[in-house]
């Protein structure tokens, strides 16, 4: 590994565009740490056009290079695009770090501050709440695999949300991790997967589960939104809440949230008048 090191360092020392570097070894072979290879480098970098990755082995090691601009790196970080870059950052030896960059990330990540935390609910709620409901209809429609598959989505994305409610980040392998947090949620997965009734009993099961125990947390997982909604007294169009940055870096499904946050009274709709040609034209806007 030293070898390693001495090699990425150098390669990267002289380039102005180099922010920080850290290498991490996969913990197994076959690991998705490094999507199968030996060890893992990650590349900060300032160009936007920055994104890219490349495999090559030095020393008889497998190597993948993943180089990163910041803000695709923190959309990861917020919206779980890559899994494994909380791994990256909390386990990676940081080679080169110019302006402390990721050592500054790394200890905002172990602190998990609530703004962090915060946006992370949501995210995966957006997500549960997606998968949660294709599940209800596809088990309504009689299509029991797909309603089995979105069920065991929504049901990682429940896993999830209880890590992050302790002030964890959630890792690759959540269910090795929610386990040891929540053997509730775990009961449910293991119904699901293991249990002797029939496919549509166990799905059921988990779909009444989902149904009581999740959507009672809609209110606390969606308070970005919310806080959003409470800042002005003016209602909200969806188009205004689209532009709003906290919430469009995010990339949620506000239609759907929006949707089940009026139908749970948790908000307002409030109907407008349309400002378009066609007087006959009503507007739904939200607000607490």
């Amino acid at each position: 590994m030293e070898a390693i090191r001495n090699y990425v360092r150098e390669k990267y020392r002289q380039d102005p565009d180099t922010i920080s570097v850290s290498i991490v070894r996969s913990p197994a072979p076959f690991s998705p740490v490094a999507d199968g290879l030996d060890v893992g480098v990650l590349v900060i970098m300032q160009s936007i056009h920055s994104d890219s990755t490349i495999h090559y082995i030095k020393d008889d090691i497998r190597i993948q290079e993943r180089c990163l601009h910041p803000a695709k790196l923190e959309q990861w970080i917020l919206n779980g695009g890559n899994r494994n870059v909380i791994h990256w950052i909390l386990q990676g030896e940081i080679v080169m770090d110019r302006n402390l960059y990721l050592e500054s990330l790394r200890h905002r990540l172990l602190e998990f501050p609530e703004k962090l935390r915060a946006k992370k609910l949501i995210v995966e709620f957006d997500h549960f709440l997606k998968s949660f409901l294709q599940s209800k209809q596809h088990l309504m429609d009689g299509h029991l695999l797909d309603a089995y598959s979105n069920i065991l989505n929504a049901l990682c994305h429940w896993a999830r949300i209880t890590i992050i409610e302790e002030g964890i980040h959630p890792e690759v392998l959540v269910w090795a991790q929610v386990r040891k947090i929540n053997p509730g949620v775990y009961k449910f997965y293991e119904e699901l997967t293991s249990n002797h009734e029939s496919l549509e009993k166990r799905i059921q099961l988990v779909v009444l589960a989902c149904e009581f125990s999740v959507m009672s947390k809609m209110e606390s997982c969606c308070s970005v939104l919310v806080d959003v909604l409470h800042s002005r007294d003016e209602a909200w169009s969806l188009q205004e809440l689209m532009q709003v940055p906290q919430l469009a870096e995010l990339h949620l499904d506000l239609s759907l949230l929006l949707n089940k946050l009026s139908r749970k009274s948790l908000i307002r709709e409030v109907v407008h008048s349309s400002e378009s040609a066609d007087t006959m034209l009503l507007q739904l806007k939200y607000t607490v």
